[in-house]
């Protein structure tokens, strides 16, 4: 260890964005990438040239890029209103945009945790970003556990963590809406103890997936405004390469988030990028119906296999587990299935126990489906 590196450091690992898509002989050069919940459509070619146009004749590559992001601001919060249904709700002041949602998780954790002032709590399996963004900032993390079978979190282990954690106490608490990697949305019993937590707590309610779930908080945001709610570009709106989140939240809570937030952090491209997605959002969102039905036959025929259980979703993926057998571990058999899966060139994530998939295109739906009924055919036999 260098010698002036932070001691704790030397105990993390540093992430690796597609751990089953490195390179690897073995591994067919035609992949079906159903391993971080993309979607499976590039931009139309129409707006990739709309995009070149802009580059071309608007851009220029010697200024720094808009730094207060007010025309994005300003669009993001009349779609943030149009999908709540109202016209009015937020405005641009309730709106910080970042690099990622990466960037404003870290940003949050930056203005409410650091010198030791603030802890988190995660309910695992969830997003790992969160534990990993806090320990970088040597922010400690407390975890509790979910329902095995319905993924719902121990809210009785999580009221006890946060009675419990005094030094320093739990500041911000972190839920996805629906969850990753195990695709199951808030319960009425999960939002009530949400609702109840003491001011002096942060909630930061991601929605990366609300496009898929069509079912949001942002109404609640003028009730509560310890709630923070994610949301991003690089899953429904296609943009993954392009690196834009944003969220939503008392101005307050906005006014400290800029604060913290590194000047001109989004380039001028992916500020542009964003803008003609929103512009054309009905284009672009057109696509989910067609993955919410091959969502659907993907869970009814995996369902069907005595060896597997299968998670509802209300997300762009699925959460797949391997029910234990005679003469093999679930585990044993999982990662099995996960290697043939990949040599064959279907790449999905190992993760809490369980394959997470993504859906694809149809054709990558049916090759993924083939391919997991005849390993487990082999592999159980």
């Amino acid at each position: 260890m260098l010698p002036y590196i932070r001691s704790d450091l030397a105990k993390l690992n540093a992430y690796k964005p597609h751990p089953s898509s490195d390179t690897d002989a073995a591994v067919p050069a035609q992949l079906d990438r159903l391993d971080t919940n993309e979607s499976p459509d590039d931009l139309p070619s129409e707006l990739k040239q709309k995009l070149a146009w802009t580059y071309q004749q608007v851009i220029e590559t010697n200024r720094y890029p808009d730094g207060g992001h007010e025309s994005l601001k300003n669009a993001i919060a009349e779609y943030v209103n149009e999908s709540a249904g109202v016209s009015s709700l937020v405005s641009a002041d309730n709106i910080s945009v970042g690099n990622g949602s990466d960037e404003l998780i870290r940003s949050i954790l930056i203005a409410t945790c650091l010198q030791g002032e603030g802890s988190i709590l995660v309910a695992n399996p969830t997003f790992s970003m969160y534990g990993i963004l806090a320990q970088t900032l040597g922010i400690p993390v407390v975890t509790v556990s979910r329902n095995p079978d319905n993924f719902e979190i121990n809210l009785t282990e999580a009221q006890s963590a946060i009675a419990q954690t005094q030094n320093p106490p739990i500041r911000v608490v972190f839920v996805v809406h629906p969850n990753s990697p195990t695709a199951n949305p808030l319960t009425s019993d999960e939002l009530t103890w949400l609702s109840s937590l003491s001011q002096e707590i942060l909630v930061v309610i991601d929605e990366a997936y609300f496009e898929f779930s069509q079912n949001t908080l942002v109404s609640e945001l003028a009730q509560r405004p310890n709630w923070v709610i994610l949301r991003t570009f690089s899953k429904a709106f296609r943009l993954a390469a392009m690196r834009v989140g944003y969220c939503v939240a008392h101005p307050q809570a906005i006014a400290i988030l800029e604060k913290v937030r590194l000047p001109y952090n989004l380039p001028s491209f992916s500020i542009a990028s964003a803008l003609v997605a929103l512009q054309n959002r009905q284009l672009l969102l057109n696509s989910i119906p067609e993955t919410l039905k091959e969502r659907s036959k993907l869970i009814t025929a995996l369902s069907q296999h005595p060896g597997l259980q299968v998670a509802e979703s209300s997300a762009n993926f699925i959460f797949l587990r391997l029910k234990a057998n005679d003469s093999d571990s679930p585990d044993n058999t999982l990662t099995n299935l996960h290697q043939q899966l990949k040599s064959q060139g279907t790449l999905v994530r190992k993760i809490s126990g369980g394959l997470r998939i993504t859906i694809g295109t149809p054709e990558e739906n049916l090759r993924t489906l083939n391919r997991i009924q005849a390993e487990l055919t082999t592999l159980t036999s």
